[in-house]
């Protein structure tokens, strides 16, 4: 009497099958959905989450209840496509005959491993081409943007762009405004010479927060005689600017802290559930490539 266990039809020659257990054709269709399908409903949920958070916006959701949203979608993305994936080529491989049931199950688990397996490196490959290309097109954007910006520039605006670019990009310009500043200015001059050496000065020293006395005792007396202030009062003035440039330069350090940590709990964050939604996206196509195979080996045969 014939185990049960067993499908019961003979082998061609021997004990071993002629062909592989492996049906590629099989996996290569499942994987082939499961990464058109990853795509569509990853390009879907982008276009959700555009919409649903906007920079105008003042009853945008959190961060965090925005992060759990999306990693909840991509699970539920990992958990569809991939199972779609493996149920197909649990229905599309052939028939394995003379084989151990356990064998059976075990071969169709592969099968759908397999197809996960290779829709992630198509749907990585894909995403990765697209990321690229929307780089370089936001590059290239951004350059001809520049470009438009630089011709209609010229002639006189161009040089006061020039010169509102250049004190954007000094630290110390605004500080050293503010030692020149009186309630009784004088006769404009040529101060040129004397505010670039201020600014030298604030570049060298106050900025790291520590002023010599020597150039404490310059700058003041400098400031003294462009303001009108007694020396005391603008060593007052000298100390409480070099004082607020320390506490700016202070809270510019601390923002890109506070962003570099950011950033790198986000980053955690996201290659955490990556791998969450990965690995169920490996268990839903194992699963449903058995559930595909045994649909399959209950179907009657045709002749």
């Amino acid at each position: 009497m014939t185990d049960s266990r067993f499908i019961s039809r003979a082998a061609p020659d021997g004990n071993e099958a002629a062909s592989s257990g492996v049906s590629w054709p099989a996996i290569i269709a499942g994987a082939m959905v499961a990464s058109a399908l990853s795509l569509a409903l990853l390009m879907l949920g982008a276009g959700l989450g555009l919409v649903s958070v906007s920079p105008w916006s003042n009853a945008n959701v959190s961060v965090a209840t925005f992060g759990m949203l999306a990693a909840a979608w991509f699970i539920a993305v990992q958990l569809f496509t991939s199972g779609v994936g493996g149920y197909l080529a649990g229905r599309l491989r052939a028939r394995w005959v003379s084989v151990h049931t356990d064998e059976v199950y075990f071969r169709d688990t592969a099968h759908g491993l397999i197809v996960w397996a290779v829709g992630a490196v198509i749907t990585a490959l894909l995403l990765t081409s697209a990321a690229s290309s929307v780089a370089s097109g936001v590059a290239h954007a951004g350059a001809s943007v520049a470009q438009a910006a630089g011709s209609a520039a010229a002639g006189p605006a161009s040089e006061l762009a020039g010169r509102a670019a250049s004190n954007a990009s000094d630290p110390t310009a605004y500080f050293t405004d503010m030692l020149f500043r009186t309630d009784h200015p004088a006769a404009p001059g040529d101060s040129t010479a004397s505010q670039g050496e201020m600014k030298r000065i604030l570049a060298t020293d106050a900025l790291s927060g520590d002023m010599p006395a020597a150039d404490k005792t310059y700058v003041a007396q400098v400031v003294a005689a462009r303001t009108g202030l007694s020396q005391a009062d603008a060593e007052k003035r000298v100390s409480d600017v070099v004082g607020q440039a320390k506490s700016a330069k202070d809270k510019a350090i601390d923002a890109a802290k506070t962003a570099a940590e950011a950033a790198r709990k986000t980053g955690v964050y996201v290659a955490l559930w990556a791998f969450i939604s990965l690995l169920v996206g490996a268990f839903s196509a194992s699963y449903m490539a058995t559930v595909g195979g045994r649909i399959r080996d209950d179907l009657p045969m045709t002749g």
